[in-house]
Formats: structure tokens, C-alpha cells, sequence
């Protein structure tokens, strides 16, 4: 039997105070947004961490982004295996059905799920490597990443995995052939973005680095 309690007080004053103000201001944008359905220009993939807040640093209004998140921002590599694939499936629609012009990968400093890969990787988080952890299973995506900066003095390597896994995710990107073939045809770009959360700095990938935004 499905074990669901209602929802805390200070969640249920809050929804009423957006249904008061937000909502009621702008009643007739989301009864055009309910009728017309969703045309996002760009799909965000962020981090699962409450402290990445997309729609607020960019000022987005509803309906102006298809925002999926996961632990540590990864797109995994394309596996048509008939199995379960969350992120590909948000991916998938978002490039065949919405049509996306813009798909964005957005890492974040102190990422604890980049902490976690790297602990898994140094052979520090036994719990981890378990076949059981789902976290860790998601993680091995980006092992391909504590490869390339395992090498590195250690107080720099979880900023340089960070950039990895966005790194890692853009790669995989490509691998998925709807997605390659809307990048060679001009109809989708990639875009890999890091946010600084103590500072609030964003910097881009151009090519070549992580550049300030």
C-alpha cells in the first residue's frame, strides 16, 4: 500500500501564497501555456542539488525552459537496450518532439556527487562501488574523467572533475544520433556552463576552457 502523508504546513502556506499572487498576476500567461502546451527554446541539464537554482539565475519565466536533473549533471553514452533511461528519454524529447534550439549541460562547484565519483575512484568509498548503490552505478559515467585528471595535485582534482562532468556529458551528447544530427544541422547547439555557488560566477566552455560568462 502506497505510504503517502500530506504535505507540511509551510509547503501548503507557500503554494497558496503563489496561487494568490504569482499565479493570480499572471493567470492568463499559464491558461495560454495550458492550452498552447510548452514551446521551451533550451533544455537545461543541472545537478539534483537544492542549491542549483536554474530558473533564478537566469531570470527564466514558466514554460521558457525543459529543465531535467540528476545527481551531478551526467548524460550517459546512447544505449537503445530497451532498458530504463531517464536522462536519454528527457533528452530524446526534447530534441525530437520540442525541438529545442538550445541544450545546455550546467555544472556546479562543491558538487557532493562529483565528491562521491572521486572517492569512488580512489578506492575511499567502498559503499559506493557496492552493486547495490545507484549512486554509484550513476558515477561510473564519469570515471572516464578521474582517468583524465587523476594525475593532478589532489586539492585540484574535484574543481577539474567538476568541469569533467560536464565535459563528459556534452561527449555523450553526441553520441545519441538525433542530437548529432541536429548539431550538423544547424538546429541545436551545445552548450557546457559551470556555476560557482559561493560566488555566484558562470563560465562557459568554449572549446578550448571554462571561460567567465
Amino acid at each position: 500500500m502506497t505510504q503517502a502523508l500530506p504535505l507540511p504546513h509551510y509547503l501548503v502556506q507557500r503554494y497558496h501564497g503563489w496561487r494568490a499572487t504569482s499565479f493570480a498576476e499572471n493567470r492568463a500567461w499559464y491558461r495560454r501555456l495550458a492550452t498552447d502546451g510548452q514551446r521551451p527554446r533550451a533544455m537545461v541539464i543541472s545537478c539534483c542539488d537544492s542549491r542549483v537554482h536554474v530558473t533564478s539565475i537566469f531570470g527564466a519565466d514558466t514554460g521558457e525552459f525543459f529543465i531535467h536533473r540528476n545527481i551531478a549533471n551526467l548524460v550517459p553514452g546512447y544505449a537503445p537496450d530497451g532498458e530504463q533511461h531517464g536522462t536519454s528519454a528527457a533528452v530524446e524529447y526534447a530534441v525530437k518532439t520540442l525541438k529545442v534550439a538550445h541544450l545546455i549541460v550546467m555544472g556546479h562547484s562543491q558538487c557532493g556527487g562529483v565528491q562521491g565519483c572521486l572517492a569512488m575512484c580512489a578506492g575511499h568509498a567502498p559503499d559506493l562501488d557496492e552493486k547495490t548503490s545507484f549512486v554509484g552505478r550513476w558515477m561510473d559515467i564519469l570515471r572516464p574523467g578521474y582517468d583524465r585528471i587523476r594525475d593532478l595535485p589532489e586539492d585540484q582534482q574535484v574543481a577539474a572533475l567538476e568541469r569533467q562532468a560536464v565535459l563528459i556529458s556534452l561527449e555523450n551528447l553526441m553520441t545519441f544520433p538525433f542530437v548529432a544530427a541536429a548539431v550538423e544541422a544547424g538546429e541545436l547547439s551545445l552548450h557546457g556552463l559551470l556555476h560557482d555557488i559561493s560566488d555566484g560566477a558562470l563560465t562557459q566552455f568554449d572549446g578550448a576552457g571554462f571561460v567567465a560568462v
